[in-house]
């Protein structure tokens, strides 16, 4: 197990009433700093119309919208193996602070540049604090807490997630109808702050039996393969075709250096990833699991929020409003899974969790632009619930078999798993969107055609739902509305249905993969890693 430096005269072992007694403080500081990235996540997706004006904004264009959305994602799932092996090279504690700073530095740059460019590249930064952050609060949670109260910190840990992404848009909302854009960033720096004088004062100094000697080209593998894999990714969801030099060359291209990264990592001294884990089954099947969820809960709320503001015409305030459903259900959700796993076992409670969400998502083939916002509210609450009892335990399984001294590379896994996964799924659920859309529109015999729309205008209208609601508005053509509205929903329909089979996978991935009994001692991960037979079946 783990142990507490005693140097810095903090937590003076790695066990005992002193260990107990400071964990629940030391939660509550790593929850917040977590908190602040899922925040800021989703907080963007309410200033994008903002920062595309030229009068109040940096009149960014689609294009460059588009990269201040992705340059964060991009950084973050490609250095977050990086984030873990530092963390578990010089203590979670260490990297968090270093992470806090330059998450901090990077929001307040970014909330005074003067160009969509410099807020790319001050989002990258931001993406780097992210995968510095993101790997060391879990390590802090596996070392600094007693294993009895472990799973329900990991449940609180969890559940944060889901609560920043609901609160993001609410926050967003607020601050644009009082300040500028750029608030939308600084509100960081005060966050920052508070957490690094929490860090500071309650986190120990956390290390494992023997510092590991940090693996440069290993690292530099995992942050060029995977940034080349998300690259990929983002470029498809931007439109781009899937055999295109653009999404082929950089997959394939992070593909082999993922493969020489893991060649690599099998043979390493000291590994940034043991990637032998990967022999337990539960691992793997979690993993999968992870992805899927993530991929589908991403793609559900990126056509969600176009619905809650399209056909249904609400404001991004009262939009975010509503998803705050989605937080109470992660929260409730994250909070049951353990008293649930220990009754029903982690494998039927993740199974009982990913069914909830299918059946939420297919609950939107029959929504329209009258379904009672109550109604949403419920299916939004019900798959937060479904994904609170998805993620507790799972993240639970798969570190069960990580080493304490390899705690912050094991969290990494389940970081990266998220982010890929998220990215995926925004990525499949946008490329179903629009070639639905496009092909409905493309049919329609659209009001205003030849007469009040031009040409140009006329294909806006044929790619883009809120281009198509902004043309009958400004040229009074309620009819040109309600026909980008029909094809909007045809194209939600096919979406969330595509989502919906996707969970389903997820659902037989669960109860086939998911090992309920400990490893075997010959499953158990090399470097070190001790048998784990007294873990609870819950994990």
């Amino acid at each position: 197990m783990s142990e507490v430096s005693g140097g810095s005269g903090r937590g003076g072992g790695s066990g005992g009433t002193g260990k107990a007694s400071r964990s629940w403080p030391v939660l509550v500081v790593v929850v917040c700093a977590q908190m602040l990235i899922w925040l800021d996540t989703s907080v963007l997706n309410v200033a994008v119309t903002t920062l595309a004006d030229p009068a109040d904004g940096l009149g960014a264009t689609p294009a460059e919208l588009e990269w201040v959305a992705s340059a964060y994602t991009l950084v973050f799932a490609g250095a977050l193996f990086a984030g873990g092996a530092l963390a578990d090279r010089f203590g979670p504690r260490n990297t968090l602070l270093a992470g806090l700073a330059l998450f901090g530095a990077a929001s307040g740059a970014g909330a005074f540049v003067s160009s969509p460019g410099w807020l790319i590249v001050a989002r990258a930064v931001m993406g780097a604090g992210s995968a510095l952050l993101m790997p060391a609060t879990l390590s802090v949670i596996v070392q600094s807490t007693p294993e009895e109260k472990r799973t329900r910190a990991i449940a609180i840990w969890s559940s944060s997630s889901g609560l920043g992404v609901a609160v993001g848009p609410v926050v967003g909302g607020a601050l644009l109808s009082n300040f500028w854009w750029g608030s939308v960033f600084l509100v960081n720096v005060p966050i920052v702050a508070l957490c690094m004088v929490g860090v500071a004062a309650v986190v120990p100094e956390l290390k494992g039996p023997r510092r590991r000697r940090l693996d440069l080209p290993g690292l530099a593998l995992s942050v060029a393969g995977l940034g080349g894999v998300v690259y990929g990714i983002i470029e498809l969801g931007n439109g781009r075709t899937w055999y295109g030099p653009h999404v082929l060359l950089p997959v394939l291209l992070g593909g082999a250096l993922l493969a020489a990264f893991v060649a690599g990592q099998r043979r390493s001294p000291a590994p940034s990833l043991d990637v032998r884990l990967f022999r337990q089954p539960g691992f793997t099947a979690g993993s999968i699991v992870l992805l899927i969820a993530f991929m589908a809960l991403a793609g559900h709320l990126f056509y969600a929020a176009f619905y809650l503001q399209g056909p249904r015409g609400l404001s991004p305030g009262d939009a975010g409003t509503v998803m705050i459903a989605a937080a109470v259900g992660i929260v409730l959700g994250s909070q049951a899974s353990p008293s649930m796993s220990r009754r029903l076992t982690a494998r039927w409670t993740v199974a009982a969790g990913v069914l909830a969400t299918a059946v939420t998502y297919i609950a939107y083939a029959w929504l329209d632009g009258g379904t009672p916002i109550w109604f949403i509210a419920v299916l939004l609450a019900v798959q937060g619930f479904g994904m609170g009892l998805v993620g507790t335990p799972v993240t639970a399984v798969m570190m069960s078999g990580v080493p304490p001294q390899l705690a912050g590379a094991g969290s990494a896994v389940t970081s990266v798993t998220r982010q890929v996964g998220g990215t995926l799924g925004v990525a499949m659920a946008g490329s179903i969107l629009s070639g639905v859309y496009r092909a409905r529109m493309s049919d329609a015999e659209l009001p205003g055609a030849g007469s009040e729309l031009s040409p140009a205008a006329e294909e806006q209208a044929r790619t883009s739902a809120e281009a198509a609601r902004s043309l009958a508005d400004s040229l009074r053509l309620p009819d040109l509305a309600a026909t980008a509205d029909r094809a909007f929903l045809d194209a939600m329909y096919a979406a969330t249905l595509s989502i919906a089979a996707l969970a389903l996978v997820g659902f037989a991935v669960s109860v086939v993969g998911l090992r309920t009994r400990p490893p075997r001692p010959r499953d158990a991960p090399p470097q070190g890693a001790r048998d784990r037979d007294e873990q609870v079946e819950s994990a």
